[in-house]
């Protein structure tokens, strides 16, 4: 039976998702708030996005700034990636307290 648990966890390993990423949980602003900030930079490139978040006068642009800061870089330092060529892939907001996630992403 212990057999079984290692290949499993082995085949998680392997499909496990090697984008850099951040999140943040128990973010005190509803998801309906956060969502307006994340769809302005969901796609852009990351010089792009932190532009702006910093002039975005809404109360989940810091939190999502600093989120956004984080997964650039693990991105650089965990996987040695090129900022230049990072782009915001994936951002959502779920549950009752926000639990922010954002997926990067290297241009092709």
């Amino acid at each position: 039976m212990a057999t079984r648990v290692k290949q499993k966890a082995a085949a998680r390993k392997a499909n496990a998702d090697k984008r850099p990423h951040a999140s943040a949980k128990y973010v005190r602003v509803s998801p309906r708030k956060v969502q307006i900030v994340i769809d302005l930079i969901r796609g852009k490139q990351v010089d792009d996005a932190l532009a702006i978040l910093m002039y975005t006068p809404k109360a989940a642009a810091p939190v999502v700034e600093k989120l956004l800061i984080s997964a650039i870089a693990n991105a650089e330092n965990n996987l040695e990636m090129d900022r230049q060529s990072l782009f915001v892939a994936e951002v959502f907001a779920k549950k009752h307290t926000s639990h922010i996630t954002i997926v990067l992403d290297q241009k092709k």
